[in-house]
């Protein structure tokens, strides 16, 4: 049975307003999403940045769960204000900067500082991680290998994050649209495609939405003014495993669809302000975080009914990938071809 990973990025609140004087409020909305894991026997793992790192009631809560094994701390990282600060752009806290447009040294120095806070913090072994804004490079990944990391969750199948900026005047994010859909061992000189590395790339859970060969047409429709844009914009937007108030039933379909094709996952993604109202833009107000508690409930029970629930690191424990055909000393011949293994050349 395949599993079902849930993961939330746990950060101040409504970071996306870039508010000067960050606070954690969202902590005290958490134990009610965590009951309602547990009820379906899923366990989170919490991927968390400085901020709540250092938020005793976050502290409080996340120390809870890990001693009643019912969940698992991972690290993320907002380049802009995790120590140790290193400015890089005329406003960080405006631009939000990439990890990966920082010097090495500094790369290297926030890692290491993270690492060994949330490590301290709550007594445990750090081995999960995400990038904040999704950003990943070669570099990042070998620092995390050096580090101990054995998960990373980091890359969106199908996306090309580079029209999105951090520093203004570099060259946007990282650009997903040919990486693996399913779990892969980094190699750590291309992380796009699969090597001998300790780290395991967990993709996070995207879906096409239409047929490949009908996007070029639907674009080029997209540009005319005669066409419903509202309607193609839908037909050609990734589906995400990540609640949006709208799309309930989509996800469920799409927990549905990748256990008839005998997925090894599928992965949930949030953030910790989004269970907060007006810890966020998507969800503003008590109606809206009602809603998605709503649509969070059918997607966990229809979810835990075809997939196991596991964290990140019970996934990389269990995961084994594909054997690998090895070449013999002798080869036998046969209608003209050589036989490895069983296999034709």
């Amino acid at each position: 049975m395949g599993k079902f990973i849930v993961t939330i990025d746990t950060e101040g609140d409504d970071i996306w307003n870039g508010p000067r004087e960050i606070t954690t409020r969202n902590a005290l909305y958490l134990p009610r999403f965590q009951e309602l894991c547990e009820r379906f026997d899923l366990k989170p793992t919490y991927l968390v940045n400085y901020e709540m790192a250092v938020s005793p009631a976050f502290v409080e809560f996340g120390r809870d769960v890990l001693a009643r094994g019912q969940g698992e701390i991972g690290m993320h990282l907002h380049a802009w204000n995790s120590p140790p600060i290193t400015a890089l752009t005329a406003d960080d806290i405006r631009y939000k900067p990439f990890l990966i447009e920082y010097p090495v040294e500094a790369l290297r120095a926030k890692v290491d500082f993270m690492t060994k806070l949330l490590q301290d913090v709550f007594s445990s072994p750090i081995t999960s991680h995400r990038a904040g804004r999704w950003a990943m490079n070669e570099q990042y990944a070998r620092t995390l290998i050096e580090y101990g990391y054995l998960t990373d969750c980091s890359v969106t199948p199908y996306v090309d994050w580079r029209g999105t900026l951090g520093n203004p005047v570099a060259s946007g994010g990282s650009d997903y649209r040919n990486f693996p859909t399913e779990p892969y061992f980094i190699d750590p000189d291309d992380i796009g495609r699969p090597g001998n590395s300790s780290l395991l790339e967990v993709p996070m859970t995207v879906s096409k939405r239409c047929n490949p060969a009908f996007r070029s047409v639907a674009q080029a429709l997209l540009s005319r003014c005669g066409v419903p844009r509202n309607v193609l914009s839908r037909m050609l937007r990734n589906q995400w495993l990540r609640p949006n108030g709208f799309n309930g039933a989509a996800m469920v379909a799409q927990v549905e669809e990748a256990a008839a094709a005998g997925a090894c996952h599928v992965e949930f993604m949030l953030h910790s302000s989004e269970f907060m109202p007006a810890g966020s833009p998507t969800f503003p107000d008590a109606g809206s975080v009602e809603r998605l508690y709503d649509d969070l409930e059918a997607l966990f029970e229809r979810g835990s009914a075809l997939f196991g629930g596991a964290t990140l690191a019970e996934f990389r424990h269990a995961f084994e990938p594909a054997p690998r055909v090895a070449v013999q000393a002798e080869t036998v011949r046969a209608g003209g071809n050589v036989v490895i293994d069983g296999l034709r050349s």
